[in-house]
């Protein structure tokens, strides 16, 4: 018969035979596998008639920890009888057989992996430290009660942010996925959430990449000996623009007074002037359209290629930041009054941990802070090696995040300190602004006040380029890994036109938020098309990987990769802790509903509801999807709804297992 697949064969020899007797076994082994025994398809057929890999089942355990070179676990063959040498008809002692389990060698080119483990690690910390970690995390932490929000922000991240973490890391390793083809391998019902994961993805892409446009307008102003953001004699400036250095003493702040730093980040780079609000947005601001396309042209040419060339690019855009944070650090405890700002940042106020919007806060923090949920984590672990640690990865790459995340609050507040000395006022009167205007607007005056002035605008705005870069590589190719899984015959070989097609769609869809009221638009999309959506759907992911797929089952799956199965603390966050951890975030956004306000616009009510029409139509997908396997699989209802929550059996995947038994 014609072998369309090599395979693995072991011998099996008893420990009793004699050199003559066991040259004698391998003759009649041979002519027993010509007439009673055959491969097909890459299989190996025993010749009682059963196939090897479909009898065997799902959860293995290895006897005594031995293990087969490919990690995969070998148990005691306990039955002599005739047959079980395969044809030899030799008597075997008990015990002295072990079945093997082997990966069958396929002809397919095998799935890419990263060159290095530190590639791997970088991607991660590159992907969970973004923008949020440098200017969300220390404005909700002054806010919520300073040092005393410490407490609810750890609990949140030990009971809920890293179980989900691990979960996805695991996930992704064992069935070398993205987040559409894996749920066939976990509950296919749920394969929805794939879809859902990729809209919010190019939800994110059509917004987040317009925040380094300005990043890159700005860095492209500081190449100049006097930063433009520093003086109120520019075209840009109006009446009530009020030139404050270090050295003018004599000038006095008031309440109407606006820096030079403010025009120009909303003059110059947003001109949001020319905008009255979403209703009419206005032109395309040219020099942000371009400054978009140069992000984009970077994004394109460090990811084309998949994770050989983008691993080699977070070595640079993942250590630069922290490099940039320490020199900022030490230049901002070097500034009068930054004393002032820490003490603002760390003085604890225990009387808000009885608010439950301080709890609110510290979950949703902790959970947009790690990124479960946005399809990243599940691409970037399917191409670690099978028996990676991705245990000790999550620790490593989540104490990383919280860590940088608290170091970047020291960065914010001893400059904040600073200014507030220099204005003579309270640092809750400076840090008034959040989001995008303590870094564009807070941030960059302080920096225009500091000696060398223009080094540390440069060094400071391709740290939040470089921010903003490793969690868009990470979430475009969260998307690639799962479209191109889910359809490898059609895009496997043609990965590079498909990545431009996606960064073309991308970039067309930032088109609206690169007019004159282009950060309406911003806002409005980090309010409404991301937050519901992936939390909600990331709480669907928890329930069908726990209850559906079963957590006994995943902890086997992640004992078969790493050599042990997650403890009781990890079973009961995932079955329990971590659906409601997830299920109070998204009570809390149905019961308090964001007040959304930029500068002085106040969105009016028809903006909610376009809000939560962009977060359901990614959120959709899940239960289209349901509808639709129903009501294409085949047999009784019965049937079909056994068989949208049966996983397909991992020998039908691209993980073939072959049955042999050895010695």
């Amino acid at each position: 018969m014609e072998v369309k697949h090599p395979a693995m064969m072991m011998m099996m020899m008893s420990r009793t035979e004699s050199e003559g007797e066991r040259a004698k076994a391998r003759s009649e082994e041979g002519e027993e596998e010509e007439g009673g025994a055959s491969r097909e398809n890459g299989r190996l057929m025993l010749n009682d008639g059963g196939d090897g890999p479909e009898k065997l089942p799902r959860s293995l355990s290895a006897d005594a920890g031995q293990r087969v070179s490919n990690g995969l676990p070998c148990s005691p063959q306990q039955s002599t009888g005739p047959g079980a040498g395969g044809g030899s008809g030799a008597s075997l002692p008990l015990g002295g057989l072990r079945t093997l389990v082997v990966q069958q060698t396929s002809l397919e080119p095998p799935r890419e992996t990263w060159s290095k483990k530190m590639d791997f690690l970088l991607s991660v910390i590159g992907y969970a430290v973004d923008l949020g970690n440098v200017w969300r995390f220390p404005y909700i932490c002054y806010q919520n009660g300073g040092g005393a929000f410490l407490l609810p922000y750890m609990l949140m991240a030990v009971f809920g942010g890293v179980p989900l973490f691990y979960m996805e890391l695991a996930l992704g390793q064992f069935h070398r996925s993205g987040c559409i083809s894996i749920w066939k391998h976990v509950c296919p019902i749920f394969k929805g959430i794939g879809f859902a994961i990729c809209i919010i993805a190019l939800y994110i892409a059509f917004y987040y990449n317009t925040i380094m446009a300005w990043a890159l307008y700005y860095l492209l102003s500081s190449f100049r000996p006097v930063l433009p953001w520093t003086t109120c004699s520019n075209s840009w400036n109006t009446i009530n623009c009020q030139q404050y250095l270090s050295s003018d003493r004599n000038v006095t702040w008031t309440n109407s007074s606006i820096s030079p730093a403010e025009e120009f980040y909303t003059r110059q780079v947003l001109q949001v002037h020319l905008s009255p609000g979403l209703h009419q947005l206005g032109s395309i601001s040219w020099h942000l359209a371009l400054c978009l396309l140069f992000i984009f042209v970077i994004v394109y040419f460090s990811i084309w290629k998949g994770v050989k060339t983008s691993g080699k690019v977070v070595w640079v855009t993942a250590t630069f930041p922290y490099l940039v944070l320490l020199v900022l650090l030490v230049r901002g405890a070097t500034l009068p009054g930054a004393w002032r700002g820490v003490v603002f940042y760390l003085k604890p106020d225990w009387g808000k941990l009885l608010s439950t919007t301080v709890w609110i806060d510290a979950a949703a923090q902790i959970f947009f802070s790690l990124g479960p949920g946005f399809g990243v984590l599940l691409a970037f672990a399917s191409y670690n090696p099978f028996h990676n640690n991705c245990y000790k990865d999550a620790l490593v790459t989540s104490s990383v995040n919280c860590l940088t995340s608290f170091l970047s609050g020291f960065v914010i507040f001893t400059v904040l300190g600073y200014m507030a000395e220099m204005r003579q006022q309270g640092v809750e009167t400076v840090a008034k602004d959040a989001g995008p205007s303590l870094l564009f607007i807070i941030y960059a005056e302080a920096i225009s006040n500091m000696p060398a002035a223009t080094f540390f605008a440069i060094i400071f705005f391709l740290m939040i380029i470089m921010l903003g870069l490793d969690s868009t590589f990470a979430g475009l190719e969260g998307v690639i890994t799962a479209v191109i899984d889910e359809f490898p015959h059609l895009l496997s070989k043609r990965r590079e036109w498909f990545v431009l097609l996606l960064v073309c769609v991308c970039y067309l869809g930032a088109l609206s938020t690169l007019t004159y009221g282009g950060a309406f638009v911003v806002k409005l999309f980090e309010e409404y098309a991301t937050g519901p959506a992936v939390i909600t759907v990331v709480f669907l992911e928890v329930i069908a990987v726990s209850w559906c797929y079963g957590i006994g089952q995943f902890c086997s799956d992640v004992q078969m990769m790493i050599g042990f199965a997650p403890g009781l603390f990890w079973r009961i966050c995932w079955v329990a802790i971590c659906p409601c951890f997830l299920l109070f975030i998204i009570m809390s956004f149905l019961a308090f509903p964001p007040d959304v306000k930029l500068f002085e616009y106040q969105y009016p009510p028809w903006t909610t509801l376009l809000g939560y029409c962009i977060g359901v139509s990614s959120f959709i997908c899940v239960p289209l999807y349901m509808v639709y396997y129903l009501l294409v699989a085949k047999g009784t209802f019965k049937q079909r709804l056994l068989k949208s929550i049966t996983p397909e059996p991992a020998g039908e995947s691209n993980r073939d297992l072959i049955l042999t038994n050895a010695v």
